[in-house]
């Protein structure tokens, strides 16, 4: 059984995502004991809420450097929602710019839409050749966030292999999920996302 370590750092409601990953088929470990965490399969980023506050709860648990090192020995890393955003360079929230975790290129930002948060189901645009994705395009997935990375500014980016996939909402393209080398990330919550959510999660635990 494929052993999933699911990062705390005080962030969010992470049992519903541990749930999740149990009926997808993993053995889930919650911790942010660094020893436990190394021992499990697969490393699982959450987040909910402000970008800079993640990150501040990330550090105070040794959580950036952790999942930095994860992520060079070429271990599969998956973040969901703020757990994605902060992969990337820096998040700019509320007049405040935070520096990210550097996984991937890209600015975090408010969306440019008249209706915010975008909560609720929505379609994305799966990459050509996504894995997370097979089986699974034309399905709806369930986002809450306000913030994102625009591909306005994103798409010239990404960096090459990288599978991009985006959403769309209120005129606002964005990215919604990346593939790249050991990351899997997600804007959207796979945990509120149904049948197709559970077929994501039993894929990426059992690639």
């Amino acid at each position: 059984m494929t052993r999933v370590g699911v990062l705390d750092y005080g962030s969010g409601n992470l049992h519903s995502a541990c749930r999740a990953l149990e009926a997808a088929g993993a053995e889930v470990v919650l911790s942010s004991d660094h020893d436990e965490l190394r021992r499990c399969d697969k490393l699982l980023l959450p987040g909910v809420g402000a970008f800079a506050a993640c990150m501040e709860g990330l550090r105070a648990v040794g959580g950036d450097e952790f999942v930095t090192g994860w992520h060079a020995e070429g271990r599969p890393l998956l973040g969901i929602c703020v757990g994605h955003q902060v992969l990337f360079t820096a998040g700019f929230e509320h007049e405040v710019e935070a520096t990210g975790l550097g996984l991937l290129p890209g600015m975090v930002q408010r969306l440019e839409s008249a209706r915010l948060p975008h909560m609720g189901w929505n379609q994305v645009e799966a990459a050509e050749g996504s894995r997370l994705f097979d089986g699974i395009e034309d399905e709806r997935f369930y986002f809450v966030h306000s913030y994102g990375v625009r591909a306005q500014q994103a798409e010239h980016l990404m960096p090459a292999g990288a599978r991009t996939t985006w959403a769309s909402h209120g005129g606002d393209r964005f990215v919604a999920a990346v593939e790249h080398e050991n990351i899997s990330s997600l804007q959207f919550h796979p945990e509120k996302s149904g049948a197709s959510g559970a077929a994501l999660l039993q894929g990426w635990v059992s690639a």
